[in-house]
């Protein structure tokens, strides 16, 4: 064959893989296999449908399984990318900096093993750990996930690897977009990591059309070497969490939520419900139960801390059957929402009213107290082994202040009430708001809150309510008991008598003889 022929096919094969990514890869694209060393990288068929993804779409963002060979199938495109394009900057975000550089390490293997051919003139101009810059200035580099990161390049594809992991990726993604405002492109994947990060948000957005990302799911069964009995062996390898993070692409199951992820999926399908009336400015205020004026409810309030963040909530709990009847969520100032709190709490039935005392709760608690509603909650000074007579023993010695007090000491209890009424199906809500507040109520270094981004008004209100209910609403039960054995003991033995007969022939216990020939009702006492 003459050296004009030889040229002419190179130079058709050098076409071809430059206008077919697919072609590039089965035919020249090597990579270091931890088994079986230096192989071609043979693509699977989804394989190819992620990479025609790459090339037609701007925007991808894969939700994967690990151990997909999804990472390199990127690192791969990047250098596909900077071979056939001059002057592209691909810049690679991760975790951490070893995380990155594995990427460019990638890329670096398969630069090395091409032939002279494709490769051409187009030789490193330099090459390190961090970064692989070719000599038609096209380069990839590395970096750990930083708020500057990227702000001093013109990035042509951005790659954003275990994107679920990073803190802060929500600002650094901010801070890059307008880089790539021009015409570049975005690329990130990760498995999942619980719900309500940006990974999960910019994912799920995608599914339904609200942003520009392609949405890609890959889960474990998508590789033609794993089957029912690769998965019953990892299932007994690790627990139902990791899998659903590692291989299903469970975003619910692969979280550190307070609240089981089934659970609320329960409470999803069978309690949540639209409310029959939404009152107030706004509609803010929803409602799945009107008053039933037999029964006990408490109204319980957690009161925004004024920085514009978080917003003032509050339910309406049946104490009877401990089950959400009412509930509110909306910015407000402080002595709107009192006067809101004392007209919902004398609706129902002159609820026992709960107002978190903290910060600014100051204003609504006094608010309340101007207003002279009588059944609002008071908290002992000091949290102990409290049993009823410590606690009528500090209210008799006004050992209390309005209001919840939310501590150190307090705040675990509220959440672990909480926590448990729900385990435990002991309590009903039909709330989305609470719903979705509860999947992003997280378990974050130690500590349970919502996840940046998020609120946890609705959570922290329904604890101090739960927590309330099985302690203060005890208390007051039995000081009732304690009222309706003393007047019971009065009409019996001072009186010797249970006064008169009500109609259907049944008797009053709370009549009583005043010793003077006259009755005198003494349900007062109970009030």
């Amino acid at each position: 064959m003459s050296q004009a022929n030889i040229k002419e096919i190179i130079k058709a094969e050098y076409i071809k893989c430059a206008t077919d990514p697919i072609h590039f890869f089965r035919k020249y694209c090597y990579i270091s296999h931890p088994i079986k060393g230096r192989i071609l990288f043979h693509l699977y068929p989804f394989q190819e449908d992620v990479l025609t993804d790459f090339r037609n779409e701007r925007f991808t963002i894969i939700n994967k399984s690990r151990q997909l060979g999804i990472s390199t199938l990127t690192a791969g495109y990047s250098l596909w990318t900077m071979l056939f394009s001059k002057d592209k900057t691909v810049l690679c975000i991760a975790t951490k900096q070893e995380t990155a550089k594995g990427m460019v390490e990638k890329v670096q293997f398969m630069y090395n093993n091409l032939p002279s051919w494709l490769r051409g003139n187009i030789k490193p101009l330099s090459d390190n750990k961090l970064s692989l810059k070719l000599a038609n200035n096209s380069q990839i580099i590395a970096t750990s996930a930083a708020s500057d990161a990227g702000r001093s390049y013109a990035v042509s594809l951005l790659l954003i690897d275990e994107a679920a992991f990073i803190e802060g990726i929500d600002k650094i993604y901010t801070s890059i977009k307008p880089t790539i405002a021009t015409g570049g492109g975005i690329i990130a994947l990760s498995s999942p990591n619980g719900v309500g990060n940006w990974f999960h948000r910019m994912y799920t957005e995608a599914e339904i059309g609200k942003n520009e990302f392609k949405a890609i799911k890959l889960k474990w069964n998508l590789h033609p070497d794993r089957d029912e009995k690769w998965e019953i062996t990892e299932h007994a390898n690790m627990s139902p969490r990791e899998f659903a993070q590692e291989y299903d692409c469970d975003f619910l199951g692969s979280g550190n939520s307070v609240v089981e992820p089934e659970l609320l999926s329960f409470y999803e399908e069978t309690f949540i419900q639209d409310p029959i009336e939404r009152r107030f400015m706004g509609g803010d205020f929803w409602i799945w139960a009107y008053p039933d004026y037999s029964k006990q409810y408490i109204v319980c309030a957690d009161v925004a801390r004024g920085d514009g963040s978080d917003y003032s909530a509050f339910h309406v709990i049946d104490a009877t059957t401990c089950e959400q009847v009412a509930e509110y969520k909306s910015q407000v100032d402080t002595r709107t929402f009192g006067n809101m709190l004392v007209s919902v709490a004398t609706e129902y039935n002159n609820a026992l009213l709960v107002v978190e005392n903290a910060n600014i709760g100051w204003d609504v608690v006094n608010t309340v107290i101007e207003k002279g509603y009588e059944k609002m909650y008071y908290s002992p000074r000091a949290y102990g082994d409290m049993s009823m007579d410590k606690w009528l023993s500090k209210m008799e010695q006004e050992q209390t202040v309005p209001g919840f007090t939310t501590s150190a000491k307090t705040r675990p209890l509220v959440i672990s009430k909480m926590e448990s009424y729900i385990r435990e199906k002991a309590f009903v809500f039909h709330s989305k708001r609470l719903l979705e507040e509860l999947r992003v109520f997280i378990w974050m270094n130690g500590k349970a809150q919502s996840q940046n981004g998020y609120n946890d008004d609705l959570v922290m209100a329904l604890g101090m309510g739960l927590f309330t209910r099985d302690t203060a609403m005890k208390f007051y039960e039995q000081g009732m008991d304690l009222n309706r054995a003393m007047i019971s003991s009065i009409t019996k033995t001072t009186y010797g008598y249970t006064g008169p007969e009500l109609p259907g022939g049944t008797q009053n216990p709370f009549m009583i003889d005043n010793g003077h020939g006259d009755f005198e009702d003494m349900t007062w006492v109970l009030s």
